[in-house]
């Protein structure tokens, strides 16, 4: 069975929580603590092969922007914002850098992480305060995917979101396993000592 292990990150309001607990759980919930962090698991089939997905929601603090714990542990990013906050883009963009500058920096990895860049609310599309342009672009800049949806209506195109970027992540997961020490043991206790979150499985 393959190890998945996906952070998904973004400001206060940006809907983070809601669109993952979207696509594991189909059912939307609108609100959600910010100050409270955890990390879902689950259990399924990808193209025919097993995975043990685990999903990083942190706790939304816009000043939070060092990453250490997330670029080590994490095979991929979803960075979302909502498309009628600027504010939340501009948090979006500061996270792409940061992740960007770890792989030029001296934390590089063998192998680059997924990212997804998604753009939230476009149920909202009467307040949009960031264009789909500047989504697109912003993704192109830092060469990852990107795509606009609204996790309040739409479950089939939050799923083709998450399946897009898992099939990222597990094309590399060869290459990725080649530089883990001792398998799951070892990341079992940095998520234990690093992170210390309330585990959910659904």
């Amino acid at each position: 069975m393959s190890e998945v292990k996906l952070a998904v990150l973004g400001g206060s309001g940006a809907g983070k929580s809601a669109l993952a607990v979207r696509f594991l759980t189909r059912r939307f919930i609108g609100e959600y603590a910010s100050n409270a962090e955890c990390i879902y698991t689950k259990h399924f089939c990808l193209d025919g092969r097993q995975i043990h997905l685990e999903i990083y929601d942190p706790c939304s603090q816009q000043g939070k922007l060092s990453l250490t714990d997330e670029l080590h542990w994490a095979d991929g990013f979803i960075i979302v914002y909502d498309i009628s906050d600027r504010a939340s883009f501009a948090f979006a963009k500061a996270l792409l850098y940061r992740i960007q500058e770890s792989h030029i920096g001296a934390c590089k990895k063998m192998v680059e992480s997924s990212v997804f860049l998604v753009g939230n609310k476009q149920d909202l599309c009467h307040m949009r305060e960031v264009g789909w342009d500047e989504g697109q672009k912003l993704a192109m800049d830092n060469k990852c995917q990107f795509c606009e949806l609204s996790a309040a209506e739409h479950y089939q195109e939050v799923a083709a979101m998450f399946t897009k970027v898992l099939r990222s992540i597990t094309s590399n997961l060869k290459a990725k396993e080649k530089r883990r020490p001792s398998g799951s043991k070892s990341m079992a206790k940095l998520i234990n000592n690093v992170f210390g979150k309330r585990r959910k499985s659904v």
